[in-house]
């Protein structure tokens, strides 16, 4: 047994503290896989754990860190071998389970998905959680039936780590993506990622009608609150709203007019507890569909060190697209 670097977040007095420290192996929580992290990224969750922003960890001290990829060291597993590249999102890893913020991880080998053939562990992190639950909003809009023929898509939050993968993927799907963002200086950004439109977030943060004229087919909403109640009202007959964050806020000050007027579905996406053969499909479809381009362009690097650092500004919107973390020294 030894030790390895980590970030550890304990309770404090005014909510939480975040600091690196030399974590000891013995701490490390049940598992029967132990995987050398090689990448992480952070995620809007990540940030709200490490700042204490939002009650995340169900337990301390607590790893945080929802996402990480990297090698297989030891397995009693017959599904992994030492040496075998995996990945891992969701499962409450960083909540209630050791996370990925850290050079070593113990979890349970149910959790783990081989690495695409396609993707590095650093692309796999570019995308992580976000370009995950993007591509499952997504696919969910497709198990509804609509395609790209049916009229426009509205992506909210674009220029975040869900809004700026969804672009990107709907482009892919032959979709014109409108693209809803509250800073207009990441227009140029977004039109690179296959945004056809890009409309203030205004238009859509403030309270608003319990219809109103019908602008789009389809949406991928990471915001909810008065976003995604004005994004319902304004999706077209038949139309279905995928949903997948609460940036904006946990409520839903809407009306059933969308849904009995307009026979609107809202459609709801979860990426923490989706079952494997869904989450496996949704790798593969990245691993096929997402441009790697798009994925460069959507992308920062940035060392471990400055992790913490990360996780405040993307709490404050100063975050744009994804954030992959080395964590390999």
């Amino acid at each position: 047994m030894g030790t390895f670097r980590a970030i550890r977040i304990d309770k404090a007095e005014n909510g939480v503290s975040a600091a690196f420290v030399d974590f000891d192996e013995a701490e490390l929580m049940e598992g029967d896989v132990d995987v050398r992290v090689t990448h992480s990224t952070v995620n809007y969750k990540d940030g709200l754990n490490i700042t204490g922003k939002a009650p995340i960890a169900r337990r301390f001290p607590m790893i945080p860190g929802i996402d990480f990829a990297g090698v297989v060291e030891r397995s009693a597993s017959p599904a992994f071998k030492p040496g075998d590249e995996v990945l891992l999102t969701g499962y409450g890893v960083g909540e209630s389970h050791l996370g990925g913020f850290a050079q070593k991880a113990r979890v349970k080998s149910d959790w783990l998905v081989p690495l695409p053939p396609g993707l590095t562990c650093a692309q796999a992190m570019a995308i992580g959680t976000a370009g995950f639950t993007a591509m499952l909003a997504v696919l969910t809009l497709e198990r509804f039936g609509l395609t790209p023929q049916a009229g426009p898509c509205l992506v909210t939050g674009a220029a975040g780590g869900v809004g700026s993968v969804a672009v990107a993927l709907l482009k892919k799907a032959g979709w014109r993506v409108i693209a809803s963002t509250g800073r207009p200086q990441e227009a140029d950004y977004l039109k690179g990622l296959g945004a056809d439109e890009i409309i203030d977030r205004a238009e859509l943060s403030a309270p608003g009608k319990p219809l109103g004229k019908t602008r789009w087919a389809a949406a991928v909403d990471a915001v909810g609150s008065h976003t995604l109640a004005n994004a319902l009202a304004q999706t077209q007959v038949h139309g279905a709203v995928a949903a997948c964050g609460n940036a904006q806020g946990l409520d839903l000050p809407a009306t059933v007019a969308p849904f009995i007027l307009r026979g609107v579905a809202l459609l709801g996406v979860d990426s923490v507890m989706c079952p494997m053969p869904l989450r496996l499909a949704a790798w593969r479809r990245l691993d096929q569909d997402l441009d790697r381009a798009a994925l460069a362009a959507a992308t920062t690097h940035v060392p471990f060190a400055r992790t913490l650092e990360v996780a405040r500004d993307i709490v404050e919107g100063k975050v744009r697209g994804r954030v992959v973390v080395d964590i390999a020294p």
